[in-house]
């Protein structure tokens, strides 16, 4: 299946979710703001031409500053969200991600990422810099892929494509 097809991903408890494409520029910025990061885990927002599930596309990677400066968990910080919100409306886009970093864990949504997974319509994007969880394609970190709704946790097949 086409990642940029119409239908878009589908959230957990309905069916199998399809992939989902990002850019090679956006994931290389990811993965470079989660390296600078080190020892705290990082996070930022990917903004969309629609939601994922109505089939929107990934259009630009926005670095947040992480509120909790913690190598353990993640919040957006308020202002970043505030002014990212407000351009993005203004622009009529989406918020098309949510990301993070986990510094030496697997890129699998904690408890504590279900637990303050607020946004139901944007993925969460996860980066591991843990060496065990290397990409086998690449040897680079990984980014995985998740719908998180209302505690429902489902991975979505993450292209990579120019």
């Amino acid at each position: 299946m086409d990642p940029s097809s119409a239908a878009g991903p589908t959230p957990p408890g309905t069916r199998a979710a399809p992939p989902v494409a990002i850019p090679t520029t956006l994931r290389d910025a990811i993965v470079a703001a989660a390296r600078a990061a080190v020892p705290e885990e990082m996070c930022g927002l990917v903004v969309g031409s629609d939601p994922p599930a109505a089939g929107g596309r990934a259009l630009r990677w926005v670095h947040t500053r992480n509120a909790v400066a913690s190598p353990y968990a993640f919040e957006v910080d308020p202002t970043d969200l505030v002014r990212v919100s407000v351009e993005v409306d203004e622009r009529d886009e989406a918020l098309w991600a949510i990301v993070h970093s986990h510094v030496a864990s697997p890129a699998r949504p904690s408890p504590t990422d279900v637990r303050q997974a607020f946004y139901p319509d944007a993925l969460h994007l996860i980066v591991s810099l843990a060496a065990s969880e290397a990409d086998p394609a690449t040897g680079g970190p990984s980014l995985r892929a998740w719908w998180i709704v209302d505690g429902a946790v489902a991975e979505v097949a993450l292209a990579v494509v120019p």
